[in-house]
């Protein structure tokens, strides 16, 4: 099994026209991703060859799910167009849209977000300025790289794309169910809480890895989760122990002001709530492999 991509997934790419999105096309393409169409309403009615694989190009997203039963969009918009292009795919009502521009108004993605709620949350945002997510031997829908890692039974959900690639190649003896990376802006669509809920539902998942960062409380909020719903074992790392105060530290959400969004603070609440905490990633690898060596 796997959390919110699975082969069966039929993958559309939003911009898949431009340089990011061939260059990216062509490695989900390579990791066996289902990918069937592009959309470009300048490019309505053609195809691009990837390698010998022939991808059609839609006007919409509401036409590329119409002509091929498309369930994902993977989105290489840039940031001045990408708000456009996820209300269209809410529009579509396509149940998940992977937005991995990096650099969209926060503005813009609150705008998105209200957006996809009010029409019933019938499509399921990841990001945006994420690396997208991975489900390993099944499909991949974004900018992770497909070969450090094979199939396995750890779950993990990240705010740092780099993290992310990091912890999957640490731990790439065991392997991984899935691994979400869901950004570190701001405002973001599904949150960690959203990834756990969905891996401790998941019964093919028996650990699950959990990276923040400073900034915010979504950590906070994350732990109180895993105290009230969470049964299986939860590994945590949060990045910024050495962050000066008050600096913006590489994503935009990734802001201390006093006290709040430290990462002392964060980790504290996450062993509050039973979660063990490493100070490196190596050793939060570490912690997961003796758990899961019983």
């Amino acid at each position: 099994m796997a959390i919110f991509l699975n082969k069966d997934s039929k993958v559309i790419v939003q911009g898949m026209t431009g340089a990011t999105g061939m260059k990216h096309t062509k490695l989900m393409l390579g990791d066996g991703t289902n990918i069937v169409g592009g959309v470009n309403p300048r490019k309505a009615g053609t195809s691009v060859d990837f390698d010998g694989t022939d991808v059609p190009v839609f006007g919409t997203v509401a036409e590329a799910i119409e002509k091929t039963g498309a369930n994902v969009s993977v989105l290489f918009v840039p940031p001045a167009f990408a708000k456009a292009a996820v209300v269209e795919a809410i529009d579509a009502e396509i149940p998940l849209a992977v937005v991995i521009t990096e650099g969209i108004a926060v503005h813009d993605s609150a705008a998105f977000w209200a957006y996809a709620k009010s029409k019933g949350n019938k499509t399921r945002i990841i990001g945006p300025n994420c690396p997208g997510l991975i489900t390993p031997g099944q499909s991949n829908a974004g900018i992770i790289p497909g070969d450090i890692t094979k199939p396995g039974r750890i779950g993990l959900v990240s705010k740092s794309g780099t993290l992310t690639y990091q912890m999957m190649y640490e731990l790439r003896d065991i392997g991984f169910s899935s691994a979400v990376g869901i950004g570190g802006d701001p405002v973001i669509g599904t949150t960690h809480i959203d990834a756990l809920a969905a891996f401790e539902a998941d019964p093919e998942t028996d650990l699950i890895v959990m990276i923040g960062e400073i900034g915010g409380d979504a950590e906070e909020r994350a732990a109180d989760f895993i105290k009230a719903n969470v049964t299986k074992p939860v590994v945590g790392y949060v990045a910024g122990f050495t962050a000066p105060e008050g600096k913006t530290m590489g994503h935009a959400g990734a802001i201390v002001s006093g006290s709040s969004g430290t990462a002392q603070a964060k980790k504290e609440a996450l062993e509050a709530a039973g979660v063990k905490v490493g100070k490196t990633p190596t050793e939060t690898a570490k912690l997961a492999r003796a758990i899961l060596a019983g």
